[in-house]
């Protein structure tokens, strides 16, 4: 009989591996590739791409170093479940070749394309049709490649998001889900159906979009070459698929109407799950299909998204701190007051940000005193700017009705400052809880689900558990009050505006 199942995440950053004990419940073992960041190319401003068979590389080294942690036989994984990068575009041949570098999500090039788009079908058509404008999304991302790259596009088989990719690789088989198709703005929600006006507005060919298959349930089957490959028994199911920020929510049990997820890894997402078709007037946060969405019991994600996150910590620690650890450059944000003593970091430095209508300001220190500020406050004040960007953009979910009270997360990543959670909790106003999982480890369970290891939703997080909590402390909401005014002030004058 199986043991475990397998949850395979597929950043921008790393490929991650782990093995959920089916009896317990517990992740038994958890590998990531590489160890230093995946590179991502920027072959001109506000580009940003990855060879797609990189990722196909990086995870067959975090399954070898999987093995080296627990020794299992092939036929001990009963399911295979995927976790990956949203609104990337992977263009594949017949023979799936990529014929391109993958155009990645925090990519810009497309905002322009989306925008043209917007206006000649008309907002209200694309916010009631789509819920949010085209803007960079995977189908601009396509018309992209269609006007700037034609031979490119006449070789296009079929057009694959990151997770879509590699499942191919595992299983030879092609094929989306319709979450997958929400997330590139191909899905039309009144008519629950490809959004095929979009796509005559670009002139895209239908036949490029994947078939469809259920978020659960089977979705192909491992190849002899690939299980050859894993060491994983030919077969093997691969039973769920979800981009990151759905997944990452179904990882926190997050399911039903009013239920918040967050998480703060390259980038920061606060997701909200409601049964309504909402939107945003000017699509500064954005609603997809949730993992568990039927026709009879609709389910949304309202997903808001700062692109510069752990990106900027991980910026600050290659170029201003580079013999420093991340552990150590939390202690020495904690020795700074709430507010940064006046100190302000806009943390926008990694592509169009749609809470600020898909503007690049670029990242930006201001209130610098050279008497006055250390190097610790810049480390906390851009521990704090992420979080106001987090707040700003919770503010316009707010706006929408979805209420805040109560946000999981997982215990990882830039979470595991206490500086960052204590900042998130006390400007927010909600209570913080977090949990001992992680995207690959969500995967594993989504795929427990899918292919009927797990009898419910309830039963796959059998050894889920709470780890911390965080709730506000009026001291501090008073202190982060002031200070957030300020920076709010600042953004809204000088970029929002400007």
């Amino acid at each position: 009989m199986s043991k475990y199942v397998l949850g395979l995440d597929i950043g921008s950053s790393s490929v991650k591996a782990s093995l959920l004990e089916i009896e317990t419940g517990n992740a038994t073992a958890s590998a990531f590739s590489p160890s230093n960041e995946m590179p991502i190319s920027s072959p001109a401003p506000g580009f940003a791409e990855q060879d797609p068979e990189m990722w196909w590389r990086e995870l067959q080294a975090a399954i070898a170093k999987l093995k080296q942690q627990v020794q299992y036989s092939p036929s001990d994984i009963a399911a295979i479940g995927i976790s990956y990068q949203m609104h990337g575009l992977v263009c594949v041949d017949k023979e799936m070749n990529s014929l391109r570098p993958s155009i990645i999500w925090c990519d810009s090039r497309a905002v322009d394309t989306g925008n043209e788009a917007l206006y000649a079908l008309g907002e209200s058509f694309c916010l009631k049709h789509y819920l949010n404008a085209p803007g960079n999304f995977t189908a601009s991302k396509l018309k992209w490649v269609k006007e700037n790259q034609p031979d490119v596009y006449k070789k296009i088989y079929r057009i694959m998001l990151p997770g879509d990719f590699i499942a191919a690789k595992l299983t030879g088989e092609i094929n989306t889900t319709i979450s997958g198709l929400s997330e590139g703005i191909f899905w039309d929600y009144p008519s629950a159906g490809i959004a095929t006006d979009l796509l005559k507005q670009y002139d895209i060919d239908p036949s490029l979009l994947s078939p469809l298959v259920p978020s659960f349930g089977q979705q192909g089957r491992v190849t002899e070459s690939a299980g050859a490959l894993l060491g994983i028994a030919p077969g093997t199911v691969v039973s769920y698929r979800a981009g990151d920020q759905p997944n990452n929510a179904f990882s926190l049990n997050v399911l039903n109407p009013g239920e918040v997820a967050a998480t703060a890894g390259t980038s920061g997402v606060v997701y909200g799950v409601t049964d309504q078709l909402n939107y945003d007037p000017l699509s500064r946060v954005n609603g997809f299909v949730h993992v568990n969405h039927t026709e009879s019991e609709k389910r949304l994600g309202i997903l808001l998204c700062v692109n510069g996150t752990g990106i900027l910590n991980s910026w600050m620690r290659k170029n201003l701190f580079p013999s420093m650890s991340y552990e150590e450059m939390n202690a020495m944000a904690s020795t700074v007051a709430a507010g940064s003593e006046g100190l302000s970091f806009f943390p926008f430095g990694n592509g169009a940000e749609r809470i600020l209508v898909n503007k690049d300001p670029g990242a930006q220190l201001t209130g610098l005193l050279f008497n006055r500020h250390t190097t610790a406050h810049i480390v906390r004040a851009a521990q704090e700017g992420i979080v106001f960007a987090l707040q700003y953009g919770m503010e316009i979910m707010q706006s929408m009705g979805m209420q805040l009270k109560t946000i999981r997360a997982g215990h990882a990543n830039m979470f595991l400052s206490d500086v960052f959670a204590s900042a998130f909790t006390n400007v927010s106003g909600c209570t913080l809880e977090l949990y001992n999982t992680d995207g690959s480890v969500g995967a594993a369970r989504g795929a427990g689900v899918g292919a009927g290891v797990f009898s419910s939703y309830a039963e796959s997080f059998r050894g889920m558990r709470k780890i911390k909590e965080f709730h506000p402390q009026p001291d501090l909401q008073h202190a982060y009050s002031d200070a957030y005014a300020k920076w709010k002030d600042q953004l809204e004058k000088n970029i929002v505006n400007g």
